[in-house]
């Protein structure tokens, strides 16, 4: 997994942006959140950490994210950055009652999900990448929700016409999916889960890169980007 980078570059070149068409803000690091003018849009990662531990730059974050969410500045939140943006906009988050959702799983979308700028035209099932503990255990006052998994009621949700969160990552190719599994071998173990045959189910995942993709034209407006 150090080979392979961290969560900004990988999303960055899943997304397919060159390295001078974004700027990485690491708040839990210690860096300053940036104004929201000037950004065609904003993506927030995944983290090691919990919404619910409430950290000051976590909370900092989700101040930041609400009010670029009201000033209709186009936001997609990746795992962590999902529930943040759920958080934020009022929602809920905590464990999930059955424990971690790991591996390559399967989304189903819901109808609404036909109407959507993301997941319009998709296929009703898709594989995703997902890995987490907690989860959106309700989504925001007015925000649709758009796919789930067996595991997860809320895989992915849109508030207003420019903010999304989705709980799978978008950015993560197989090898990265089965790097994480073996990073948590011993946990997936004393849970009795076989890491072993979670790591050979793991396949590509085109259709949840796509979402990620048509993010980054929607906030271009369309005009560029894939």
């Amino acid at each position: 997994m150090r080979r392979h980078g961290g969560f900004p570059h990988w999303i960055r070149v899943a997304a397919g942006l060159r390295a001078d068409e974004a700027v990485v803000a690491r708040v839990e690091s210690g860096d300053a959140l940036p104004r929201h003018e000037g950004f065609a849009g904003v993506i927030v990662t995944g983290s090691g950490a919990m919404v619910t531990e409430r950290r000051d730059w976590s909370e900092r974050s989700a101040q930041w994210l609400r009010e670029a969410a009201h000033a209709g500045v186009p936001l997609f939140g990746i795992c962590y950055g999902h529930q943040l943006l759920a958080h934020a906009l009022g929602g809920e988050v905590g464990d999930h009652p059955q424990g971690r959702e790991m591996g390559t799983i399967g989304l189903e979308l819901h109808p609404q999900a036909g109407d959507d700028p993301l997941f319009a035209g998709l296929p009703a099932q898709f594989p995703a990448q997902a890995t987490h503990l907690q989860t959106v255990l309700r989504a925001p006052d007015g925000a649709t929700v758009l796919a789930q998994s067996v595991h997860d009621a809320c895989h992915a949700f849109r508030w207003g016409d420019n903010a999304w969160g989705v709980q799978f990552h978008p950015e993560f190719s197989a090898a990265h999916m089965r790097g994480y599994v073996h990073a948590r071998r011993e946990a997936l173990a004393q849970e009795g889960r076989d890491w072993r045959a979670m790591s050979a189910s793991v396949t590509a995942a085109p259709q949840a890169r796509r979402v990620l993709r048509r993010f980054v034209k929607h906030a271009r407006g369309g005009v560029r980007g894939r």
